[in-house]
């Protein structure tokens, strides 16, 4: 394991696939269009390429602990984060049109946010010498906040969140056939807060607006292997599999294209 493990792998690379990989980054380096860029968690269970059977050049990947994407509040000069200059590089300067923020089971950052949930905030030596809970707290906390609202109601009642515009909202129910644990159901609020946070930034504005670019939300149970994309008209996480697929092509395809 460790190092013996990798540098195994990058000969089994030389060996394998290296060719056909250069071929295909020769093939994007003059013409490249990727589809998408695409917001997960740095889980090593969580491998976005496989599930999604995308190739070299499809998808600008970025990857944090918890899939956050910082508020614009929360990101000034003074504390700029990669997530917002991939949006930048990604839907202003090279026109990618799709979003994606995609969260999942088992997520050991909701998990920690989850345990920290009703902590003190102002405990500032703590969140000193974790740079992890720092992050979390800091960018997570609206999460929380929405996930509040859903243990009020006892995880029943619907969530409201802004969309691509100030003026347009969606509607989520979290898990109402209540499959998921509490912390799975934080890690749904919170990969649908990543939109509202991706909204905030006014140079995404004019292309959310005009529909230049369109924000979309997947969550993937790692333990089943099933990947759930949030359905504005179903109002929730609907599992793509053979029997929805053609519902859920026809609500991307009248809204997202």
């Amino acid at each position: 394991m460790g190092m013996n493990r990798i540098l195994q792998g990058i000969m089994r690379y030389r060996q394998t696939y290296r060719e056909s990989m250069v071929k295909q980054f020769e093939v994007v380096r003059d013409d490249p269009h990727p589809k998408a860029v695409f917001f997960t968690c740095i889980d090593s269970r969580m491998l976005p390429t496989r599930f999604t059977q995308t190739n070299i050049g499809d998808m600008f990947i970025v990857r944090n602990a918890g899939n956050l994407v910082p508020h614009a509040n929360l990101s000034g000069h003074e504390e700029i984060t990669t997530e917002p200059a991939a949006l930048e590089l990604g839907c202003v300067i090279n026109g990618i049109k799709h979003v994606i923020v995609c969260g999942h089971s088992d997520c050991k950052a909701m998990n920690m946010l989850h345990l920290m949930r009703n902590s003190d905030r102002t405990l500032h030596e703590v969140l000193k010498l974790s740079p992890l809970k720092a992050w979390l707290v800091r960018h997570g906390h609206s999460s929380i906040v929405k996930f509040a609202q859903l243990e009020v109601s006892d995880f029943q009642a619907p969530l409201v969140f802004q969309a691509e515009t100030p003026m347009r909202r969606f509607v989520a129910y979290i898990d109402p056939e209540n499959r998921f644990t509490v912390e799975d159901k934080l890690s749904q609020v919170n990969t649908l807060q990543q939109l509202q946070n991706i909204a905030s930034y006014n140079f995404m504005r004019e292309g959310l607006s005009r529909g230049r670019v369109y924000i979309h939300a997947l969550w993937f149970d790692i333990y089943t292997g099933d990947i759930y994309y949030f359905s504005r008209q179903q109002k929730r996480f609907v599992d793509v599999n053979e029997t929805n697929m053609e519902r859920l092509l026809e609500e991307v395809l009248k809204y997202y294209t």
